[in-house]
């Protein structure tokens, strides 16, 4: 049998287009850690590097997605528990805050496929996934305040922008766990799945996207993302800037004949 120790923290399995990234120490409830963090930017890093990956999707081993911090750590002021307040400042910047900017600079789209709970950081991490599907056995909180802490890995303003100001004050202010019916009703995923057919969803939905021209996803994620932060003068003007890149595109070009000839496109991501 192989140990833990021996088996990588994030398993990457590419799938034509697709790559698969499953967080993989069960054993700790794939709670979050230095380790796992690194793990997760190399990957995000991979993706970012090979420009004919078109979409991934983010999952777990075991039965729970993640169960957020080590709660030891925080007992025995380990880690990014330790230390003078300013310390403690600096290890979030250079540790656990380096996923919501890793997972934001992903130039392609991040499925999240919530196989179980996902607590505390580990919801913030299903956060920073563009989008996020969960099986009838996941479990969701934003469960800081339970533990005296605040969300210090993107939570905060991941949350509202996911379920709007007054919901993510009652998540936030309460901790309360919710389930994946009520995650559902509130916005946070938008298909709740049969545990089976969790990856099997997941992975028709990545397909769904790749279908499309490589350049055309990049161009519609970073739209998609910056648009959320600026007035419609600002969003207006990148969409035309895009818009000039992506009609100079030979899948561009090809996506229209297609359409003229009624067949299916054949894209070379040129």
């Amino acid at each position: 049998m192989t140990s833990s120790a021996d088996s990588p923290v994030v398993t990457y399995e590419r799938e034509g287009p697709i790559v698969v990234l499953a967080l993989n120490r069960p054993d700790t409830r794939n709670m979050v850690s230095a380790e796992l963090t690194d793990a997760l930017l190399e990957a995000l890093g991979r993706i970012n590097a090979d420009v004919s990956i078109k979409c991934v999707i983010l999952t777990a081993n075991g039965n729970v997605f993640c169960a957020g911090g080590n709660l030891k750590a925080m007992r025995d002021r380990e880690h990014h528990f330790a230390g003078s307040p300013s310390e403690i400042r600096r290890y979030y910047d250079r540790g656990v805050q380096r996923l919501a900017r890793g997972f934001m600079a992903v130039e392609v789209p991040v499925i999240a496929a919530v196989n179980g709970p996902a607590i505390g950081a580990g919801l913030d991490i299903a956060l920073m996934c563009d989008l996020r599907i969960a099986s009838e056995k996941a479990l969701f909180a934003e469960s800081f305040i339970r533990l005296g802490l605040v969300s210090a890995a993107g939570g905060s303003w991941l949350l509202q922008r996911a379920v709007g100001p007054a919901i993510a004050a009652e998540l936030t202010l309460t901790g309360d766990d919710f389930d994946a019916r009520r995650a559902l009703e509130l916005g946070v995923i938008s298909q709740l799945l049969p545990p089976d057919q969790l990856m099997p969803r997941a992975r028709a939905l990545a397909g769904r996207i790749a279908r499309h021209p490589s350049h055309a996803i990049r161009m519609n994620k970073r739209l998609l993302r910056d648009s959320a932060e600026q007035s419609l003068e600002a969003s207006l003007s990148l969409a035309a800037g895009l818009q000039g890149l992506a009609q100079h595109t030979a899948d561009h070009a090809e996506a229209v004949a297609a359409a003229l000839d009624k067949r299916k496109p054949v894209y070379t991501d040129k």
